[in-house]
């Protein structure tokens, strides 16, 4: 058998990668708790990790090299109105060169909100706020449309 143990039903391999004794047992051990807190222990691994990748940068001078290093972040139109859960993913690919379009129809509806605030025209006002509504409501059913297919 390779790699490590078996799971609960006798006869069925668990095939892990190859690890030290202490992770094998340790990711055995977390294969039989509930699916949330094999996650939530996945994510503080890895949170552990990062915190040592970056005290490692730091002790080598390699963050205080870069460019942005100690001053504060710019934040782009639409950040305070983009999800959470997206923005960190939303940073990457932007900072990727490949802008996700939810990102574009964010920043649209932040457009949209301030010409809305700006206008005086009651017909210019209607106008913004049928097309903000328009815009809303696509940004809505994509994000629940994300969320169901479980890309969210």
């Amino acid at each position: 058998m390779q790699g490590g143990g078996m799971s609960g039903t006798e006869g069925t391999a668990c095939v892990l990668p190859k690890a030290s004794p202490r992770r094998r047992r340790t990711t055995i051990q977390l294969m039989a708790l509930d699916p949330d807190t094999h996650r939530n222990t996945l994510l503080r691994e890895q949170d552990e990790r990062i915190a040592r990748e970056l005290a490692e940068s730091m002790r080598s001078g390699e963050l205080q090299s870069a460019a942005c290093y100690g001053k504060p972040l710019v934040q782009a139109d639409g950040w305070d109105e983009t999800p959470v859960e997206f923005r960190m993913a939303f940073k990457v690919m932007k900072n990727a060169g490949l802008p996700p379009p939810e990102l574009a129809a964010f920043k649209a509806r932040t457009e949209l909100r301030a010409q809305l605030e700006a206008a005086t025209d009651e017909g210019v006002k209607h106008t913004l706020r049928r097309q903000l509504a328009e815009l809303e409501q696509a940004i809505a059913l994509r994000l629940e449309g994300m969320r169901a297919s479980g890309k969210l």
